[in-house]
């Protein structure tokens, strides 16, 4: 038996806030703003305002998810 399961999720123990940091300084706000189209992103951006929009928005959670594993690879 797994006493693990998290073992398999490349996410696992990474934060949503260092998501974001590394996000911004590969892509930079307008691009990110350009994959996933929130207003978080596009209009007066910050990492406050971004984690509390991510946090209560699962659909926009997942693609900000998403653009990091595609940009860690």
């Amino acid at each position: 038996m797994d006493n693990n399961p998290q073992v398999n999720n490349p996410l696992h123990g990474i934060t949503l806030e260092a998501i974001l940091n590394h996000l911004v300084v590969q892509y930079g706000w307008e691009e990110m703003g350009s994959r996933v189209n929130i207003k978080c992103f596009n209009d007066n951006p910050s990492i406050k305002s971004s984690l509390t929009f991510l946090r209560k928005t699962p659909w926009a959670r997942e693609k900000v998810e998403r653009m990091y594993l595609k940009s860690r690879k």
